[in-house]
């Protein structure tokens, strides 16, 4: 097929690509096509199958017909379970008028950012996050202020660094914990110190990005700042899905709860792009918020042990480090130790970038820089895998690391 020679992409894509997770995993399995042992380290979504009564949900409503347009932003069925679990889980009461349903959290994220950002509006963003988030704020016309946090404060953002990054045209605090990259936590305490300093600028909301809430190893009761500062409620946009905590990634469901102007914006946005999200999916996700949620814990259990599992294996890496994850599924490993050494420099690896396509090429081991989440020589390491796979992967880098090293 020929080329469209006068073609020409709108300036607001300049400098902004498929995402590079996306892009890593697609080459990982073009190499599999060749190489039928790669092992993938880079997906961002749990390895355990869709509940069954989920899935018995789902066909059910195929079955019943339930194959038509549904209201804008979620059924009210599915709007009524959303409120019931904000209830049970988080002591959230919403009306609703309060809740959106989108097809993602990542369209629910991207919806709210569309319909409240003018060109020249800021959103606090700290780092490492999130790939995705900075793209989606450039496409809606902010700028992102990337604020970043470093290993020795847990990858979290201070209230210091909050108070001296704010601006007059600070319009948002994008907050996602558990957090990936890094598995970083904040604890109702970290929340409250948050909310002290933001207290003194009304104009700024908070949109929470929870989609990791049940992947939370940490002791303490997950916290999220609606229920934490239940003065500042009005202003905190608050997002999950059903992706990660029911191992539903491709069923496309996520939600938001806001105050009902903050939901109406992001309907009209919705209504001009997807409209109603997939009433399929929309009847499975009541059955998965509304069902036994036993499978929550075991799974849970499951990517503790394979965190553990993970973390004191790349411990064992020579030059490597890292820090034992608080939530989420993923480990983000302190290269730069590696990196420095001179064996390696030698042999053209002096990057993260470098480092993740070594390991591919040559280990079969597919593994994300830490470069596009703003956390330069780190690599994020999905444990979403088998112990088998993970051990295997470890195996490999270790030959790898020790291969680079030789003289």
């Amino acid at each position: 097929m020929g080329c469209w020679p006068e073609f020409s992409r709108s300036a607001k894509l300049n400098g902004i690509g498929i995402s590079e997770i996306i892009r890593i995993g697609t080459e990982a399995r073009k190499l599999a096509t060749s190489h039928d042992d790669v092992i993938s380290l880079s997906a961002g979504e749990p390895d355990f199958s869709t509940p069954d009564n989920v899935k018995l949900a789902g066909i059910n409503a195929i079955l019943t017909n339930q194959t038509r347009y549904t209201a804008l932003d979620g059924t009210a069925a599915l709007k009524a379970a959303i409120r019931r679990k904000f209830q049970r889980e988080n002591g959230l009461d919403y009306a609703e008028n309060e809740i959106s349903v989108g097809a993602g959290a990542k369209q629910v994220l991207f919806n709210i950012l569309m319909a409240t950002l003018d060109p020249g509006d800021e959103v606090i963003v700290p780092t490492p996050c999130w790939t995705t988030y900075l793209d989606m704020i450039r496409l809606a016309g902010g700028t992102a202020t990337v604020v970043p946090c470093s290993e020795e404060t847990g990858f979290r953002l201070s209230p210091e660094q909050l108070a001296a990054t704010l601006t007059p045209r600070t319009r948002w605090l994008l907050l996602n914990s558990p957090s990936n990259p890094t598995g970083a936590v904040y604890r109702a305490s970290h929340l409250a110190a948050l909310g002290e300093v933001l207290r003194a600028v009304p104009r700024v909301g908070i949109i929470s990005d929870d989609i990791y809430e049940h992947v939370l190893y940490d002791p303490a009761p997950f916290a999220t700042m609606a229920a934490t500062c239940p003065d500042l409620k009005p202003r905190v946009v608050t997002v999950n899905g059903v992706s990660k905590a029911y191992s539903m990634t491709g069923w496309r469901v996520g939600y938001a709860a806001a105050a009902p102007e903050v939901i109406t914006a992001m309907a009209i946005v919705q209504s001009q792009s997807s409209s109603n999200p997939c009433s399929i999916s929309q009847a499975a996700a009541i059955e998965a918020l509304d069902g036994p949620q036993d499978a929550i814990t075991s799974r849970r259990n499951a990517f503790r042990s394979r965190r553990d599992r993970i973390v004191t294996g790349l411990n064992t890496l020579p030059h490597v480090h890292c820090t034992m994850p608080d939530g989420a599924f993923y480990a983000f490993a302190d290269m730069r130790a590696l990196l420095a050494r001179p064996e390696l420099k030698r042999k053209g690896i002096i990057d993260d970038a470098a480092l993740c396509r070594y390991f591919l090429h040559e280990c079969h081991v597919a593994i994300v820089p830490g470069f596009c989440f703003g956390g330069p020589g780190y690599l994020r390491l999905s444990y979403a895998a088998s112990d088998k796979m993970i051990d295997d992967a470890l195996e490999r880098m270790k030959t790898g690391v020790n291969r680079l090293l030789a003289v």
